[in-house]
């Protein structure tokens, strides 16, 4: 087991509702709205009462599509995240309350007002995520149109950030100081409008994971908000990479606090382990989403097909198709994938399309599932060793999946004192335990 790099670390937690999707049990009779208010209110509530770092919540500009068509299996119709988080700053007093708001088809001098004054109205508890996009079909939506190749994404997304930073921190007692930026994707001049938060500016998170995405995280961020939380290993190596770039941008190792995104599935005694974890994969596995996956590396719609009948016989299309039209492959090689799923269904005793999908969902088991006790004593490990400083949680169920958490997990993590049992401050700053600005 790695040594304990931070021996006094405490785990930091976040819950991240991103809508529905594959990974939520949506068709449970006990899954909430994702229109209806309360159903965010309950989450944001039971985070408190948990005492987590921040509610984070996803959002899309446009309905997700896959070759052109809309995607039936994601959520439609979420209202706008920094409206939904503005009214729930009034039923919550500490959770922090973080914003995805995109840096590809936004305006800085507009998105850095509206989330100065989510930070104003909460107090100081606002957080912006902030991210990029490169698919064509959320640039319909706008007047320019298209989307922005990769690089130049993250070029326009740090000069966005470092922007909005000059408008946050442009603000005099005696009103705002003049501020004029001009860059390769910006030419701007105005006087900031509103005075700072009581931590200054919203806290700023970024979950780019390529080598661009590292650096603009290193130069600018406060969070990342990554994808290497489920072995231990590679959660190392990826905080040791991102703590070697803080160090090239002049930055303290500890300037960052990294959170993965996990998911968290916990049964009251071991003998119950498995047997939840099933249930939990088979609920996030329907036969609709089970066709819906099978179709993405298919190329082509496969919905008739029985989702308790075999894989199709036929190979997969090899078609020209990029995520910026809605690709769900992800650079994976369709023939190479079909051949591995057709082996793995022969070796398992003949799999249906939906048994295999639950496999291979089974196999990859990221995140934490376990007893409490076992859940605890392993994000300790995570913290404790350097390998993150906490974890942003996705719930199975949408809104009561966070309760097993809070009154599970929670106390078991205190009870081996790596988790705090009161906020000791009001800010989302200040419970990331991040340097004032």
């Amino acid at each position: 087991m790695t040594e304990h790099r931070y021996p006094h670390a405490k785990v930091h937690f976040g819950v991240f509702v991103q809508g529905v999707n594959h990974t939520t049990i949506w068709s449970d009779k006990d899954s909430g709205s994702q229109i209806d208010f309360a159903t965010f209110r309950e989450i944001a509530q039971t985070a408190e009462r948990g005492l987590f770092d921040a509610f984070f919540l996803g959002e899309g500009l446009r309905l997700r599509e896959q070759r052109g068509q809309i995607h039936e299996l994601d959520i439609a119709g979420r209202p706008d995240a920094i409206t939904e988080l503005a009214a729930l700053a009034a039923i919550t007093s500490r959770v922090g309350l973080v914003a995805t708001q995109n840096c590809t088809y936004n305006e800085p001098a507009d998105l850095a007002r509206r989330l100065s004054g989510l930070d104003l109205l909460s107090d100081g508890r606002a957080g912006w995520n902030a991210v990029t996009t490169d698919n064509a079909w959320t640039g319909e939506n706008f007047r320019r149109g298209g989307y922005l190749d990769h690089q130049f994404r993250y070029d326009r997304a740090r000069q966005f950030v470092q922007l909005a930073k000059q408008i946050w921190s442009g603000w005099t007692e005696d009103g705002g100081k003049e501020v004029e930026f001009r860059s390769s994707q910006f030419d701007v001049r105005l006087v900031p409008s509103l005075p700072p938060s009581p931590q200054g500016r919203p806290v700023i998170f970024q979950a780019g994971d390529s080598s661009a995405g590292r650096d603009f995280a290193a130069a600018e961020a406060d969070v990342i908000f990554s994808a290497h939380g489920s072995d231990h290993a590679d959660a190392l190596a990826f905080a040791d990479d991102i703590r070697g770039r803080l160090r090239s941008f002049g930055r303290p190792e500890e300037d960052i606090r990294i959170l993965p995104a996990t998911q968290v599935v916990l049964a009251e005694r071991e003998s119950e382990v498995a047997e939840k974890f099933d249930w939990v994969t088979r609920g996030q596995v329907t036969g609709q989403t089970a066709l819906a996956m099978v179709s993405q590396v298919w190329g082509k719609d496969l919905s008739h097909l029985d989702p308790d009948g075999p894989l199709p016989s036929e190979d997969p299309v090899i078609a020209e198709t990029s995520q910026t039209m809605g690709s769900g492959q992800g650079g994976r090689d369709p023939l190479a994938v079909a051949a591995g799923w057709r082996a793995l269904a022969e070796e398992k005793g003949g799999l249906s399309i939906r048994e295999l999908i639950v496999e291979t969902a089974t196999q990859r088991r990221t995140g934490f599932v376990g007893t409490a006790a076992q859940v605890a004593d392993r994000m300790a490990h995570f913290v404790r060793s350097g390998a993150c400083h906490g974890f942003n949680i996705s719930p199975y169920i949408v809104p009561g999946g966070l309760d097993e958490i809070v009154d599970w997990l929670v106390p078991a993590l205190q009870e081996r004192g790596v988790y705090r049992t009161a906020y000791e401050g009001t800010t989302l700053r200040e419970h990331l335990g991040l340097r004032p600005v």
